[in-house]
């Protein structure tokens, strides 16, 4: 192992002081960023002459973006193979290609949107109050990819991307998923891309998820809306789940013991509304994004 050079005390200090001012133009790059006052493409010119940009770590760079936070920024490396370590000036062209489709430039565009995630138990509506509220063009909501088998009124690609197994191990794989997670023997996962592209849009954005898949879009984007879709009462979750025609006995019973476990996550959640009329509840999600 070579032996580091032996530093005077005004090399050390003029060390010192570079190393400071870096830190500082790299800080101030980073907040630029995040504002939307430098696109991906301005700080990749900029690296061209200043080395304290082009030392920078591309994931920190990443995470300085709006809404995409250290999870995402590594799952978007570890998609196009680009190593977490590497700096602005060790990528390849393809990789800073690569980047700049992920990463466009949006300097003085829409506002990005808002993003709600709505959860709760199985048989308390949710499904109905995200179609309402996509009826109100005042949401894109996304539709999530299921690897359960479609039932007779579900259309594929409006309801459900229904996936084979296959398929949604090769998503998992490829990061293609913001979120997926397993529920009652199935799993559901929420396409990553047409989300990004609709909140960078300016689009509201509702994801209509389970609790799990809930809890893993709050940790990849903290300024998401987690709100918890409670029944009027028990027995009235109760009689929703006995009345559906589409499950067996057992498995009524299975999804009444879920339900239970899941009323108790409620507390997670941001914001819990009652599901009495489907109506009211799009209001109130509505009014969540006017109100931010």
């Amino acid at each position: 192992m070579p032996i580091p050079p032996k530093l005077t005390a005004e090399q050390r200090s003029a060390a010192l002081a570079k190393s400071t001012a870096a830190r500082q133009v790299r800080a101030a790059t980073k907040a630029r960023v995040k504002v939307g006052d430098l696109t991906l493409s301005a700080v990749f010119d900029l690296a061209k002459s200043d080395e304290a940009i082009a030392k920078m770590r591309v994931v920190e760079l990443l995470e300085s973006f709006s809404g995409v936070g250290k999870v995402r920024a590594i799952a978007t490396l570890d998609r196009l193979q680009i190593s977490q370590t590497r700096r602005i000036q060790g990528l390849g062209t393809a990789q800073r290609q690569n980047l700049l489709r992920e990463f466009p430039d949006r300097i003085g565009a829409t506002q990005r949107g808002r993003l709600l995630v709505l959860s709760g138990p199985g048989g308390v509506g949710k499904s109905t109050v995200a179609k309402a509220l996509r009826a109100t063009e005042s949401f894109w909501v996304s539709v999530s990819a299921t690897t359960r088998l479609a039932r007779h009124n579900e259309v594929d690609g409006s309801d459900y991307y229904f996936y084979s197994d296959a398929e949604f191990d090769n998503a998992i794989k490829s990061a293609l998923f913001l979120e997926w997670a397993e529920f009652a023997g199935n799993r559901y996962g929420t396409p990553r891309k047409p989300v990004e592209d609709a909140l960078r849009d300016g689009k509201n954005v509702l994801l209509e998820i389970e609790i799990e898949g809930a809890k893993q879009v709050k940790a990849s984007a903290p300024e998401a809306i987690l709100v918890f879709l409670q029944p009027p009462s028990w027995e009235e979750l109760v009689s929703r789940l006995e009345g559906r025609g589409t499950d067996s006995p057992e498995r009524r019973a299975a999804r009444l013991a879920l339900a239970q476990e899941e009323l108790a996550e409620a507390g997670l959640f941001d914001i819990s509304l009652v599901n009495e009329r489907v109506e009211e509840v799009v209001d109130r999600l509505i009014g969540l994004t006017n109100n931010s």
